[in-house]
């Protein structure tokens, strides 16, 4: 008896060990943030396109909830990144446009940031990708040194990065804050306004150029493997990276990481390049959307995600991984090279339903794709929740029981009930930033007016800007056709007074 006893309450002990590791998996996932880059809405099958298949984003979207209204705060990239960051909109800080190259930091190392409420809750943190956030304490700086502050002093246990984006210089790797393969005899040198060294500039000799870059959107400088850059490096020629393989360097430190934190809790922001310019995707890929290089890029992109899918798998993490993917902000085809992203299109829509795309304040600028899968606990579903990369701060911080620091990530909204299907409701009001803002509130938008011409003509894409207020109903109205402004005055003074409200929070 004394036996069956013992045996009895050893198997309620494995029972009650059991159910407490089950309690941690689903209360403390490994966190995965993968962010594409100038994707657009319609660019996935499963947000409606059918010129481009992609199986593994689809089912992504299939086993986990797909957001109908998911929303990065700006139409370009710096900006989305520093309020996913830092929970604060980009626009109250000056300096957070897109950065060139040499930028220095502009994350605050002594505030709270979205790597440091997985720190504070016992995470093991890294970033894998492109970074675009600046490095250092200003903009002249040694490169072939510790390059400091820059992720790993914003939270990040890990950092593996290029400094800003594939067409700005200095197209070279940093792991953690060193350029990874430098040869100190052949310095680095990096210069935005001077050309230094002799290396050729597509200005100069555009016939050594295998993508000829499109006018006036300042592709010219210096040439790194038969591609112009945005601004002039001299050195580090071991160091450089060749275009083809950036994507399946990242993928395998990103792989790397997964496997070495299989045993810890870990979050990992993983940081895409694709389909950003300039889009010269792995051979394998070339040639094979029948887009032209940008369609390539997204089936590079898709296949990137189902190899992390497949390592999660292999190594039994699958159940207990959260992926969030979305995008920095929307869509752009011809954005520095001719790359026949225009002239190959073929019936492809990467806007989707939307009007605008990069550089504007209409939809197509910050409503992206966004999807959140969670096996077990997000049931599969299509959620129309209006939802935003800057809440994943507070968002994160209540599901690991994290505390805020008051007065900072003060514009970051819990929305986690949202984001795990709990709840159709997300935020009820979002400003979007562009080169005019604007305020979404209880399926209403109001853009405010500006000055600025209704068509950027080097990207031919409409900004949104006109001389008088803008109102649409978007949940009506996805398209944004019908200004309503004149029909209701009176929705259009209290989303005005509203934008004001918020502007001097």
């Amino acid at each position: 008896m004394k036996k069956i006893t013992l045996a009895f309450a050893f198997a309620v002990a494995l029972v009650g060990h059991a159910l407490a590791q089950q309690k941690t998996v689903q209360t403390k996932p490994n966190v995965i943030y993968i962010y594409a880059d100038d994707l657009g809405y319609g660019d996935l099958s499963c947000y409606g396109a059918t010129k481009l298949h992609t199986p593994n984003l689809d089912k992504l979207a299939k086993q986990g909830l797909r957001f109908t209204n998911g929303n990065a705060t700006s139409s370009t990239c710096t900006p989305s990144r520093y309020a996913l960051m830092t929970g604060q909109y980009p626009w109250r800080k000056q300096g957070t446009g897109v950065l060139p190259g040499d930028a220095a930091l502009i994350i605050p190392t002594d505030k709270m940031t979205l790597p440091k409420v997985f720190k504070q809750a016992g995470y093991a943190t890294g970033i894998v990708g492109k970074w675009h956030l600046g490095l250092g304490t200003q903009v002249a700086k040694d490169w072939n040194g510790e390059i400091k502050p820059g992720p790993n002093e914003v939270g990040f246990d890990y950092s593996f990065i290029f400094p800003a984006t594939a067409d700005r210089v200095p197209t070279v790797f940093l792991e953690n804050q060193k350029v990874l393969a430098l040869d100190l005899k052949d310095p680095i040198e990096v210069n935005y306004k001077t050309k230094v060294g002799t290396d050729p500039t597509g200005k100069e000799h555009p016939e050594l150029l295998k993508m000829k870059s499109s006018p006036g959107q300042g592709h010219d400088a210096t040439i790194v493997n038969g591609i112009g850059r945005i601004g002039f490096m001299s050195g580090g020629q071991k160091a450089r990276w060749v275009d083809e393989e950036v994507s399946t360097t990242f993928l395998t430190k990103a792989k790397n990481f997964i496997v070495e934190h299989a045993t810890k809790p870990y979050f990992l922001y993983f940081c895409l390049t694709e389909p950003h310019v300039p889009r010269m995707p792995a051979t394998m890929f070339k040639g094979k959307s029948g887009l032209g290089y940008r369609g390539d890029a997204i089936l590079q992109l898709d296949w990137t995600v189902g190899e992390i899918m497949k390592q999660l798998e292999a190594s039994g993490q699958s159940k207990s991984t959260l992926i969030i993917f979305s995008s920095d902000n929307g869509p752009v085809l011809d954005d520095g090279y001719q790359d026949e992203a225009v002239t190959q299109l073929n019936g492809h829509t990467p806007t989707g339903p939307l009007r605008g795309g990069k550089y504007s304040s209409l939809e197509a600028g910050t409503r992206v794709p966004f999807i959140v899968n969670w096996p077990g606990t997000v049931k599969p579903g299509v959620s129309s929740a209006m939802v935003c990369q800057m809440d994943l701060i507070a968002s994160f911080a209540s599901l690991l029981h994290v505390k805020i620091p008051a007065g900072e990530a003060t514009d970051s909204e819990n929305t986690l009930n949202a984001l795990l299907g709990k709840s159709d409701k997300g935020r009820t009001t979002l400003v979007k930033h562009s080169g005019s803002l604007s305020v979404v509130k209880d399926g209403w938008k109001y853009i405010s007016p500006s000055k600025g011409p209704a068509l950027d003509k080097l990207v031919d894409i409409e900004t949104g800007n006109l001389a008088t207020p803008q109102l649409y109903h978007l949940t009506e109205d996805i398209a944004e056709k019908s200004n309503l402004a004149d029909k209701y005055p009176e929705k259009v003074k209290e989303l005005a007074d509203l934008l004001e409200t918020i502007k001097k929070k």
